[in-house]
């Protein structure tokens, strides 16, 4: 069964092109030119994967509303924005919202597919982690791969894909340091530093909402991050 990717892009032109690409792939694409018309569809079947520009049409900001609004709907399904737009405030708002991914229009369709495929491996691994490690216990924290579910102290963590793969890839080898290359490696994910920055700062926001008093993944500086040891 081909994979249902949802495009939300305003240019036809564009729309068309990243369309006809991906069906190439393999890849059951539907597109949609608006917010409204995507989120009416996706109330009543969600995508296994979305593609949000930020504007469309005169909505300058549509797109991080359909993203916040997706996030609603599925703590899980792995979001990417592509856009003309490559400010730094724009990447950090895009990752505060929940997408997994944040991309510019100048990428060539050959890393976009790329950066497709490593979500959808990320989905299928954590559906099957590996070594059959179901679950895993940290102290407070508590991972269920299988349901994709983060717990901290019996609270619900509402972590994304990604954060809840770089959680994971920490918590799995406490003490243990990793940098960025690592965290790529181990979350199947190929982002640039400030992009893994910025997660890492979402993650501890998150876990500071249910424990102000978090404090287990460290900074070691000109490294990279760590779970600490229990």
């Amino acid at each position: 069964m081909s994979r249902r990717i949802a495009i939300v892009e305003d240019e036809p032109a564009i729309r068309d092109n990243y369309a006809a690409i991906l069906r190439r792939q393999g890849y059951e694409v539907h597109t949609y030119a608006d917010k409204p018309g995507a989120m009416s569809s996706f109330k009543t079947r969600l995508p296994d994967l979305a593609i949000l520009d930020i504007g469309l049409g005169d909505d300058a900001e549509g797109g991080f509303e359909l993203c916040r609004e997706l996030r609603g709907l599925s703590r899980s399904l792995p979001i990417i924005f592509l856009t003309a737009r490559e400010s730094e405030f724009d990447t950090v708002s895009g990752l505060r919202l929940g997408a997994d991914d944040y991309l510019t229009k100048d990428i060539s369709m050959t890393h976009l597919t790329a950066r497709i495929a490593a979500l959808f491996r990320r989905v299928e691994a954590l559906r099957t982690p590996p070594d059959n490690e179901d679950i895993l216990h940290r102290d407070k924290l508590v991972l269920d791969m299988q349901r994709m579910h983060a717990k901290w102290d019996d609270q619900l963590l509402d972590l994304t894909l990604t954060e809840l793969w770089i959680v994971h890839a920490l918590a799995k080898f406490p003490g243990h340091v990793k940098d960025r290359d690592h965290l790529m490696s181990e979350a199947n994910v190929v982002v640039d530093d400030s992009t893994i920055t910025s997660h890492i700062k979402r993650i501890r926001k998150k876990f500071n909402q249910l424990d102000p008093d978090f404090d287990a993944i460290e900074t070691i500086y000109g490294m990279g991050y760590r779970w600490k040891n229990e």
